[in-house]
């Protein structure tokens, strides 16, 4: 049994708990139960999130946790953390397999001296502050989650749902991780190198018929995905629909189509479960060379260094 201590400042953001949903998800694997988790604070009892709810803690003294993850709190302007809960969290991250933070946590592991010369992420938001405050930690603002040795940390809030999925792949494998995936409905697991800010996202489109058409292209990516065919899910006419998909969306539907494939690919690229060959054909690509050419244009390197780029870093981490 995995144990895990979920520490909540005062003022915590609430969502930051969705990450425990995922553990309880995981417990209902048939292999399960696999986590026990406990919910911690400074002086133990009620603690009140940044939302006015109220959460029952246990207070800090037993360190014999597996894992140790620090909440976020909503403040743009990250007071400093209390000498308990800096001190908790140097103690717990000496007997601790693994010590993570989400969003804002990573101020805590900070002025806690765990991520001096280590890379760390967090919000984008929380960035520049945070590069300020600590000179000395190798900040990666536009990454979903970073693991640098023993230490995992993440970007916004909804990110600690991928870090959480993360580490259960790590100690359980990628089925249950799969399996808690599906059972949150999730459409796609997002890696630590992945963006924090997705294609989608910045194609958010006007109508519901070009929403309709983008939630199309990234279920169906391994078809042809012709003009015809995109025009056909929004009933438009081809000339009609390429005028409207370019005014709500400011790309033309062959460049959204690609950048979509772009980022399901590098996905499975990173993710290292398939070839090359196999990520080209499930992406919509057809061919490697066709992939290759359009990986150097958007990230300046071809699939295979990106994979070869990816486990280093894996490697490197384990070892740390």
């Amino acid at each position: 049994m995995h144990r895990v201590g979920f520490i909540v400042p005062d003022g915590f953001q609430l969502m930051s708990l969705a990450a425990l949903t995922v553990f309880e998800v995981a417990n209902l694997s048939p292999s399960g139960p696999h986590y026990d988790v406990s919910v911690l604070s400074e002086r133990g009892g009620s603690v009140k999130s940044s939302g006015s709810v109220m959460v029952e803690t246990e207070a800090f003294g037993d360190l014999a946790f597996d894992t140790v993850i620090v909440g976020s709190l909503t403040k743009f302007e990250v007071p400093p953390s209390s000498p308990g809960l800096i001190a908790f969290a140097q103690a717990a991250a000496k007997v601790s397999r693994r010590t993570a933070s989400i969003c804002s946590g990573a101020f805590v592991l900070a002025e806690a001296g765990l991520l001096k010369n280590r890379r760390a992420t967090m919000h984008w938001a929380h960035a520049p502050n945070f590069r300020i405050r600590f000179p000395d930690v190798k900040v990666e603002e536009d990454r979903i989650f970073i693991r640098d040795g023993s230490i995992w940390t993440s970007a916004g809030m909804t990110a600690g749902i991928d870090l959480v999925l993360a580490l259960i792949d790590n100690d359980l494998g990628p089925e249950v991780a799969k399996m808690a995936a599906r059972l949150l409905v999730m459409n796609q697991r997002r890696l630590g190198g992945q963006k924090q800010h997705s294609a989608l996202l910045e194609m958010t489109p006007k109508s519901d018929r070009i929403e309709l058409v983008l939630a199309y292209i990234r279920q169906n990516l391994k078809n042809p995905l012709t003009l015809k065919e995109l025009a056909g899910v929004a009933s438009l006419s081809p000339r009609q629909f390429s005028r409207v998909f370019l005014a709500e969306t400011d790309q033309s539907p062959a460049k959204a189509v690609e950048r979509l494939r772009l980022e399901a690919a590098r996905f499975m690229v990173e993710e290292g479960r398939h070839t090359v060959n196999v990520v080209a054909r499930e992406t919509g690509f057809a061919d490697r060379e066709r992939m290759r050419r359009a990986f150097l244009r958007t990230y300046g390197m071809p699939a295979e260094t990106l994979r070869k780029s990816a486990r280093r870093e894996g490697s490197s981490r384990d070892s740390g």
